[in-house]
């Protein structure tokens, strides 16, 4: 019986497409493999933060031992370590207790009574009231080459204790460097007609800044101002005599516009007093009028060339 054998292009397509597949199939067990690992990194890093967040308030055996030894020093001189114990934290006051260096709880105490073992214990007092501090006066350079003088004043408070003082070793110090170099940073992007003019904008600006910036440390940002800005006296000069120029151009337009308007309502009572003779009689009445109330002894009165004429015919 005759029996088909195989083309040598079909057998080479065969091994193709076998060796093919098995790329394919490696290809996607390295990419499981790959991100099976990740997964368990990220277990891995999350257990670790985890336990190291667990462990952070605790003391270990060495320092639960000296805080009963500081118990047993208290009880033993009770009297006389009351006072020293006993701490009053004042309503706009938290207090941030270290003990062997931990922060205990993980939150501030107070307001009102707390007890502090006088050997192991150290606490730090924060104030939470609203504080304004003044910016110093900075010479910055404008993006249109102008150099100014730009002062301005900060409001900020603290609304986490634990942060203003674990995360940064002079929070109001910090705030009013960081302060000064984002005022620096803000206006040297600015135009001298954008400082001047949009001052409300620089503020909005520059609190976002500082509150982003200071958000680590605890503090909250509540407004920035620009107190005031000073121009070189050149600048000055020169900026007065430019506004008295357009002031005056604007006055002699002002005054050309009246006298067009005044022209213009000259010339249609001109034409309805040509329209009608007795009309000029009665208006230079109405001018004698207005010269006699005055009070004045000689009065100069112009008589029309026509009112003469018919006299002069007579003759």
């Amino acid at each position: 019986m005759w029996q088909r054998i195989p083309s040598p292009s079909n057998r080479v397509n065969k091994v193709t497409t076998a060796c093919y597949g098995h790329r394919c199939s490696l290809v996607r067990t390295y990419k499981q493999n790959i991100a099976n690992l990740g997964v368990l990194k990220l277990k891995l890093v999350t257990c670790i933060s985890f336990s190291a967040e667990k462990n952070a308030g605790r003391l270990g055996c060495f320092g639960w031992l000296l805080v009963l030894l500081s118990l047993l020093f208290v009880t033993a001189t009770f009297p006389i370590t009351l006072f020293m114990c006993v701490k009053i934290v004042k309503e706009y006051e938290r207090a941030v207790i270290f003990r062997l260096g931990r922060i205990t709880d993980r939150r501030p105490k107070g307001p009102g009574l707390m007890f502090v073992l006088p050997c192991t214990d150290t606490f730090v007092k924060v104030d939470l009231r609203t504080v304004s501090f003044d910016i110093p006066p900075q010479e910055i350079l404008t993006r249109d080459s102008v150099t100014v003088s730009v002062d301005g004043v900060v409001y900020f408070s603290i609304n986490c204790p634990i942060s203003s003082v674990a995360n940064v070793s002079n929070a109001h110090t910090s705030t009013r460097l960081l302060a000064q170099t984002t005022l620096r940073n803000a206006l040297g992007t600015k135009n001298l007609a954008e400082l001047l003019s949009d001052r409300e904008g620089i503020s909005l600006t520059m609190q976002e800044s500082l509150d982003d910036a200071t958000n680590r440390w605890g503090i909250k940002v509540e407004r920035v101002e620009i107190k005031d800005v000073k121009l070189p006296h050149q600048l000055q000069r020169a900026m007065a005599a430019e506004a008295e120029a357009s002031r005056e151009a604007r006055a002699k337009i002002i005054a050309a516009e009246g006298e067009m308007n005044a022209s213009r309502a000259l010339k249609e009572a001109s034409l309805i007093i040509a329209q009608s003779p007795s009309a000029l009689q009665l208006r230079y009445l109405q001018t004698l009028s207005s010269i006699a109330v005055e009070k004045n002894s000689t009065i100069v009165f112009p008589v029309p060339i026509d009112i003469l004429q018919n006299f002069i015919k007579r003759e």
